[in-house]
């Protein structure tokens, strides 16, 4: 069985929207800004980066899409 992939992300972030789409059904998206817990989620996962997205597969972690990521949110 495949680990579930969590796409942490914004809802203005393009590079987020262009992984959603790349990942399609297969990632569950959490929108880190909408709730604290989600976003301490992304910050531990993501060593404490506050970029998006912040793609988890199993035990691995990426941190941008396509050779791009958007500088975080404050």
């Amino acid at each position: 069985m495949r680990d579930k992939i969590i796409i942490y992300g914004t809802n203005w972030c393009p590079h987020c929207t262009k992984a959603r789409m790349a990942y399609g059904e297969r990632a569950v998206y959490i929108d880190a800004e909408a709730d604290v817990r989600h976003l301490d989620e992304m910050l531990i996962r993501s060593g404490g980066e506050f970029r998006v997205p912040v793609i988890a597969e199993g035990a691995r972690v990426t941190i941008g899409f396509g050779g791009e990521s958007r500088s975080g949110f404050t």
